[in-house]
């Protein structure tokens, strides 16, 4: 029995991000189990597949549902999901790091490594710090957060439902989720400044990632010399988040206002935009019908969520930083200069390979997910009886691979074999395909040689 212990604590040890695998999908089992007791519904019964979808997506914090969750699930069935959406938002890794600290035991190297990789991105303070620093962003921002949202709810809901909507809906923009308690989501409050602020701003915060947070604690000041003492990181973050915001805004109210915004005004339409804009990346909450919008803005929403959020954020995606390191990497290569720079810094070649990598890897994951979505729905019929069909398919796979939740409506209407391959989007897309990829791999031994190089033509 030890030497079977040994040999598995090994093989985790040799790859670290097979932790991450194993721990969540112990929170989904869990979730899961947790979710069929009768005390979780007010039907007292619920099948087991819409269950696991639904934990999987508490704990992927993406947000896509497969039924209400204000009619289906009863108080200890909301608390199991916003507990889920908390523990998935902040990293199990993390938590089980201040568990070990709080009982007096060491963290593995390979808890070190692993929580590093995530919520860092080069040497810095110690793991224990930035735990820390974690968990008081955490609280803090989502406190602070249901405290305006309180402002609004207890208007016209009793105090405690209003201190539970607060929480619940605090705790789901911080950690990117989505999950909302009413049926529209956000749609019976698009023309609510505080709140959509409100949300906006917990959604962004809980984008950037844990370490641009940490460092804008501990560099910022109102002089003028203050961005000079950030990292390309942050840079790079905080420059490539407005320019996406701003831009994405633009565009979502270009094409929306003579359809779904043009009966509001004009400060309402632009608040509208603004709210689809960050909900597009990170999120899932919407104060439009998604399924309304144009073409276009679903093509569009479909390459801001295919970009994501930060790294070591609760958002998922390909992040911010890859796809900036590619935009600027062709640019470089555009004006003819050999390594990709911005900010006076130059981007490690490391880095941009990596960037290459994951797009690859992504992409293929994405292109894969679409297929067998298409198959198992709808077979092989001509797309002339199906048309839109394909949009929309392809809207929901990345959606849950960049763990958004944004959908048209047709997640509830999918076969158990479509579900499951949902379920199995939000799980890459919330571990990384590259972490799946390496965790399942052998690990071979380094080549200490290299073939000659040769040239080949392209383009």
């Amino acid at each position: 029995m030890k030497l079977v212990t040994r040999d598995f604590s090994a093989i985790l040890s040799r790859s670290p991000g097979r932790i991450s695998i194993l721990g969540y999908s112990i929170l989904i089992a869990l979730g899961t189990g947790l979710l069929l007791m009768p005390i979780s519904t007010i039907a007292g019964h619920m099948n087991f597949v819409d269950a696991m979808f639904t934990a999987s997506s508490a704990v992927c914090v993406t947000g896509l549902t497969v039924v209400d969750t204000f009619g289906t699930f009863t108080l200890f069935g909301k608390i199991v999901i916003l507990l889920l959406i908390q523990i998935g938002g902040i990293g199990i890794m993390v938590l089980s790091t201040v568990f070990l600290f709080s009982i007096g035991k060491k963290i593995s190297m390979t808890g070190r490594t692993l929580i590093r990789d995530t919520y860092s991105y080069g040497d810095g303070k110690g793991v224990l710090y930035l735990v820390k620093d974690v968990l008081r962003f955490t609280f803090v921002i989502e406190f602070i957060g249901a405290v305006f949202m309180f402002s609004r709810f207890y208007a016209y809901q009793p105090i405690d439902r209003a201190v539970f909507y607060s929480i619940f809906h605090s705790v789901s923009a911080f950690c990117n989720a989505g999950f909302s308690l009413f049926p529209n989501s956000f749609t019976d409050f698009q023309n609510d400044w505080i709140l959509n602020l409100d949300v906006c701003m917990l959604i962004i915060l809980g984008g950037i990632g844990f370490v641009v947070l940490t460092e804008i604690k501990q560099k910022f000041s109102f002089s003028r010399r203050s961005w000079a003492y950030f990292s390309l990181h942050t840079k790079l973050v905080l420059a490539s988040t407005l320019v996406l915001l701003v831009s994405s805004t633009v565009i979502i109210f270009l094409l929306e206002w003579p359809n779904t915004l043009k009966d509001m005004t004009l400060p309402h339409q632009i608040l509208a935009s603004f709210f689809q804009a960050v909900n597009a990346r990170t999120a899932g909450f919407n104060t439009v019908q998604i399924g309304n919008l144009t073409n276009e803005t679903l093509f569009i929403t479909i390459i801001l969520m295919f970009i994501g959020a930060a790294p070591g954020s609760c958002g998922g995606g390909v992040k911010v930083t890859t796809f900036s390191s590619i935009i600027i990497l062709g640019v470089s290569r555009f004006f003819g200069q050999e390594y990709p720079h911005v900010f006076y810094r130059r981007i490690s070649n490391e880095s941009v390979s990596k960037a290459v990598s994951l797009i690859m890897v992504s992409l293929l994951v994405v292109i894969l997910g679409v297929i067998l979505l298409q198959q198992v729905e709808i077979g092989d019929v001509s797309h002339r009886y199906c048309r839109g069909r394909f949009l929309e398919m392809m809207f929901e796979t990345v959606s849950a691979f960049g763990t958004v939740g944004l959908s048209t409506g047709i997640t509830p209407h999918f076969s158990v074999a479509g579900k499951f391959i949902i379920i199995m989007m939000m799980f890459i897309g919330r571990l990384g395909p590259l972490v799946i990829a390496i965790a399942v791999s052998r690990q071979g031994k380094p080549r200490h040689y290299s073939y000659a190089q040769e040239n080949i033509m392209i383009g």
